[in-house]
């Protein structure tokens, strides 16, 4: 029974643990890698530093302020023209995911993305047991930011599809509904295969959980300092929704779509809120997104991380 202290001192890519028991003088040290640290069940136990409820807090709050500023520039954008390119678009999701990250980093571990979160559960790097408050937390944040948005714009919104005969529920009204969930296929424009979608979405969160790990686990000597990760994750994710965001809008995130849809078909879209009549809300926008962030992760973990072990081996 532990119950007096932990001190963990980290010295370039090792941790020392001291464990003092009941104040007697019984020392353990152990000496494990920093990137895979291979500790007994019982110290493992000693050394949880989370909290669900702040799990909960942090994924909500950064999910409220990705949708919150996103989807709120995509509406601003088609009700007011306020913003003429996909750059500016992205730009202002950067922003968001930035503030999200420097807003609750402290709090979780700040994914706001079901497709990051699996992807750290699945290569060990953090525990099955948070996976479905962070899932939670991220709906939650994601459908009060949908929510807010509806708030601000639905007057707008309304007076715009009058003025333009857009119906609620009819394909038009998807120049509406795009404000909230993603689509591949939009009036207008052209028409895009469900296939080619998924390949899309998939692509587009591999790269961004590849990247996300890249720039912060410690095997990549040249990731940016913590201060400065932030502000590159929130670019990644800009420049991906500037290549990709003209084919499938770049959802890259199931909750972040999933949420703002609901919210959608709640306020009189019905099935117009969902992409098409095959499913492809889920195969595109929530399948796709998932298992490009596994293969990221497992590409990671199994692939470069290894070989950048071995180049600091080697440049010893």
């Amino acid at each position: 029974d532990y119950t007096d202290s932990i001190i963990i001192i980290r010295k370039k890519e090792f941790f020392m643990i001291y464990i003092t028991k009941n104040n007697s003088t019984n020392i353990i040290v152990f000496l494990v890698q920093y990137n895979h640290m291979k500790i007994c069940k019982g110290v493992k136990s000693l050394m949880k530093n989370y909290s669900l409820k702040n799990d909960f807090l942090g994924e909500l709050i950064g999910s409220f302020i990705l949708v919150l500023f996103g989807t709120g520039a995509v509406a601003a954008a088609v009700l007011y023209d306020a913003h003429q390119s996909l750059f500016q678009i992205g730009m202002i999701w950067a922003l968001a995911v930035t503030f999200g990250i420097y807003m609750t980093r402290h709090l979780s571990n700040a994914h706001f993305n079901p497709a990051v979160s699996v992807a750290m559960v699945l290569t060990g790097r953090m525990s099955a047991k948070r996976l479905p408050t962070y899932i939670a937390g991220q709906f939650i944040g994601s459908l009060l930011g949908a929510l807010t948005v509806y708030g601000i714009y639905g007057s707008s919104i309304a007076q715009y599809e009058a003025k333009k005969n857009i119906v609620r529920g009819t394909f038009e009204s998807v120049t509406t509904a795009k404000m909230f969930g993603e689509y591949y296929n939009q009036p207008g424009g052209y028409t895009i295969s469900m296939p080619l979608a998924i390949a899309v979405e998939a692509l587009g969160t591999f790269l961004l959980v590849l990247i996300i790990f890249l720039f912060t686990e410690g095997a990549n000597v040249g990731r940016p300092n913590d201060n400065t990760a932030p502000i590159l994750i929130g670019l990644t994710v800009g420049s991906l929704l500037a290549l990709l965001a003209s084919i499938t809008q770049a959802g890259m995130n199931p909750t972040r779509d999933f949420a703002p849809r609901l919210v959608a078909w709640m306020f009189g879209w019905g099935s117009a809120a969902f992409p098409d009549s095959s499913g492809g809300f889920f195969w595109v926008y929530i399948l796709a997104p998932l298992v490009g962030g596994i293969l990221a992760g497992y590409f990671f973990t199994k692939i470069l991380e290894p070989a950048m072990k071995k180049q600091s081996e080697l440049n010893k």
